[in-house]
């Protein structure tokens, strides 16, 4: 017999239904966002609590029509898709008796309304614990830099979780006489909201397992995330102590790589990992054989550019150059759909710079359904990235719309936590829901 735990509970239901269908999550301020989003694609039962006036994210466009409303920010539409949603005032002393009951009906509270925010109004993990609550399971606290420690009360935002993460510092221009730039869409809170799926998802596992007793505290940190994903810049300095440079269009290094960016003949630009050359000396020769086609091949069939496959990364530096330059003439001789096809034909990573509204009709894309569309206020539609992963036995269904302000307050507070519906009006009017 095997001495193995059993499967926990949350993740028993592979049979055709969503992962997380038992979960209920409660998720409260704008940087749990990403990770409560996470958790509703998969089938959790997500609620978005807002006060009354709305979140700020709604307040974030870009909107149709370059309309600014409070239910037509296409961000919010995209961080909160597949949740419901209720409004609920926490400074408000009527408010904290529905908040409680709220967050006993969880498995899991994301609460990613800031330090010390929700602790201070007495309704936090601080609450949870002193006043002897019966839920949630888990509680995930998603901060800038964490619930302790020496910055724990500073201020922060996206670009000061990339700069103070150290990403930013690898992103740029070979000019470095220009600064470093961040990558946009608030790269730092999706960090930080994966890793927080990951704390969560664990720490579940660990209680249907009865690794743990809990209630169980994930101090999410988005600044430890960010830390934690610098790709190789942090790798380059531990095991080499070099410090990788910013490069215009491609990953930084501690020294100089061959430009990898080319335009084509109609005016576009290809991707072209490495300035062209192979990673494998197997790809070399069909690679050299199509620019012979068009008489573009130079001086790349001398010994030293197949031995130059070889070298390490930091070496054959004269050799690379030489062969980003080659492959940037032979480039500007086709069209950009003739490199893309062309390259991809040899097994070679070669791509079109794209816009990114290119890929709404791709046919990969389309043929993977990567896009569904979402219902927007107002009879409006739009196209909405899905999750890139499958699971074998799970249906994959169409993302449902972004909650309206209080939409689900009736079906939340009377039908599922017994308020009595006739409270609810008088709730309303002074203000608490």
């Amino acid at each position: 017999m095997s001495d193995a735990p059993p499967l926990p509970e949350f993740a028993d239901s592979l049979d055709g239904a969503p992962i997380l269908d038992r979960v209920r999550v409660v998720e409260v301020g704008d940087l749990g966002e990403v990770a409560g989003r996470l958790l509703a694609d998969v089938g959790a039962d997500v609620i978005r609590v807002e006060p009354p006036s709305g979140t700020d994210s709604r307040h974030i466009g870009p909107y149709p029509g370059d309309e600014p409303g409070v239910e037509t920010s296409l961000r919010f539409a995209a961080h909160n898709a597949n949740k419901r949603g209720v409004t609920l005032d926490l400074e408000h002393t009527e408010a904290r008796e529905l908040w409680r009951r709220l967050c006993e009906s969880a498995d899991v509270v994301i609460d990613g309304s800031g330090h010390g925010v929700l602790d201070g109004l007495g309704a936090g993990w601080e609450a949870r614990l002193a006043d002897g609550w019966a839920g949630p399971r888990v509680w995930c606290s998603i901060t800038p830099f964490g619930r302790e420690g020496p910055w724990a009360d500073w201020a922060s935002s996206d670009l000061v979780q990339l700069a103070l993460g150290g990403p930013m510092m690898s992103t740029g221009y070979t000019d470095h006489d220009l600064p470093p730039i961040r990558g946009g869409f608030d790269h730092s809170y999706w960090m930080g909201g994966e890793y927080a799926v990951v704390g969560i998802l664990g720490a579940l596992f660990g209680l249907d397992a009865g690794a743990a007793e809990g209630p169980e505290l994930v101090d999410m940190a988005i600044h430890d995330a960010v830390s934690a994903t610098t790709e190789g810049s942090f790798p380059s300095w531990e095991y080499r102590r070099e410090i990788n440079q910013r490069a215009t269009g491609r990953h930084s290094a501690p020294g100089p790589t061959p430009e990898i960016q080319f335009p084509t003949v109609d005016r576009r630009h290809m991707n072209i990992i490495g300035g062209g050359q192979p990673r494998s000396v197997r790809y070399l020769e069909g690679l050299l054989d199509w620019m012979d086609q068009y008489d573009a091949a130079e001086d790349l069939r001398e010994p030293r550019f197949r031995e130059a496959v070889f070298a390490a990364r930091n070496e054959a530096g004269k050799e690379r150059q030489r062969f980003s330059e080659v492959t940037k003439r032979f480039v500007a001789m086709l069209t950009t759909e003739e490199a893309y096809r062309g390259g991809q034909s040899l097994h070679l990573p070669w791509g079109i710079v794209r816009r990114p509204e290119e890929n709404l009709d791709d046919p990969h894309w389309t043929d993977r359904d990567s896009f569904a569309p979402l219902e927007l206020p107002d009879g409006l539609q739009a196209r909405l990235p899905v999750a890139p992963y499958r699971f074998e036995g799970v249906e994959r269904g169409v993302p449902c719309r972004a909650p309206l302000l209080g939409e689900h307050n009736h079906a939340v507070y009377h039908e599922e936590l017994g308020v009595p519906a006739e409270e609810l009006p008088g709730l309303s009017e002074r203000g608490a829901i």
